[in-house]
């Protein structure tokens, strides 16, 4: 018997339809695993990758290191990977700050350096393995001298910021001597203590041809005073 037409296409092999498409399909997987392995080859290695902090991590740039702290300064205590211990403080009156789990520390006298060694002992000793501390002023304590009499400028002078202050130099930020100063007898007065000032009288001649044995740092909130010459 014949069979028409439409009777051989049903007896077909039913997967013949699938051999057409099979290098289609391989080509399609075949590219498929290039690009997974360009992509494996492209990414770091997760187990050697360098770990960076985040941003809130890295260490805040020191100040100075020789600058030594003022009642009033504002600083930042950062540690290292501890963004719980982050502390903005400000020195007290008497030179304290509080800080966390080690509390109350004196800081009088000491530089920015010498405040971060001491708060690393503190931190490594009962708390932290190896702590990394920066110390950061963030606000400069207002310092300034008054410097009065026989200059160009009286007034107020500022110190610099992180410097010191010598007697000349606050003369010089106050215009110099006027041309009746009596440079012989220019006067600093300190307070010592709460209820209680000092009083130095300097010949600045000396300082200034370089004979004098101390070219006077001054403190902050002291007066100079510079009298005119008697004719």
């Amino acid at each position: 018997m014949r069979l028409d037409e439409s009777e051989r296409t049903e007896d077909r092999p039913a997967f013949s339809g699938l051999l057409f498409s099979w290098p289609i399909l391989m080509h399609t997987r075949l590219f498929s695993v290039g690009i997974f392995c360009l992509a494996v080859i492209a990414s770091p290695d997760p187990l050697h990758a360098e770990e960076k902090p985040p941003a809130d991590q890295t260490p805040a740039p020191a100040a100075r290191p020789d600058y030594t702290l003022q009642a009033a300064d504002l600083i930042r205590v950062q540690i290292f990977q501890e963004p719980d211990l982050l502390r903005d403080v400000r020195v007290s009156q008497e030179y304290t700050v509080t800080l966390p789990l080690i509390g109350t520390i004196n800081l009088k006298g000491m530089t920015v350096r010498e405040v971060g060694d001491l708060i690393q002992k503190l931190y490594d000793r009962d708390y932290l393995v190896d702590p990394q501390v920066s110390v950061m002023v963030l606000e400069y304590a207002a310092r300034t001298v008054n410097v009065l009499g026989a200059v160009n400028k009286p007034g107020n002078v500022d110190f610099p910021l992180e410097q010191q202050l010598t007697l000349m130099d606050a003369i010089a930020r106050a215009g110099g001597f006027s041309r009746v100063a009596d440079r012989n007898k220019v006067r600093i007065t300190r307070q010592v203590a709460e209820d209680k000032t000092e009083t130095h009288v300097i010949d600045a001649n000396e300082i200034i041809e370089g004979h004098a044995k101390d070219i006077w740092q001054l403190q902050k909130n002291d007066v100079i005073y510079v009298p005119e010459r008697i004719f």
